[in-house]
């Protein structure tokens, strides 16, 4: 259940976002590919920072009587979501982390 969360908070990718070997244009293309992930997580925590703020800032407006009940419970249930997501991101990353640094030589 939370990698379909955490893959449901990826954009889709475009046509246009991808150079002539098939990597991000946007991002530096390295051997290792290190600088797309480090990019994908970076757009990713963004992305549920953004969230987070636009349901706080629509909770407010609710609380002054400006938004509807409902567009702030579809904001709060996508930041949930969002933060779901970049949590269980977080927690494969400290495993796998443990688990290489386990790895003997």
């Amino acid at each position: 259940m939370a990698l379909d969360i955490a893959l449901s908070s990826i954009p889709p990718l475009e046509s246009s976002d991808f150079g002539s070997a098939g990597r991000s244009a946007a991002v530096a293309p390295t051997p290792d590919g290190a600088a797309g992930f480090a990019e994908a997580l970076k757009g990713m925590a963004e992305n549920a920072v953004t969230n987070v703020k636009g349901a706080e800032q629509l909770s407010l407006k609710a609380l002054s009587g400006e938004a509807d009940i409902r567009e702030v419970t579809d904001a709060v249930m996508s930041a949930e979501q969002s933060l779901q997501a970049a949590i269980a991101i977080r927690d494969k990353i400290v495993t796998a982390f443990l688990e290489v640094s386990r790895m003997q030589i």
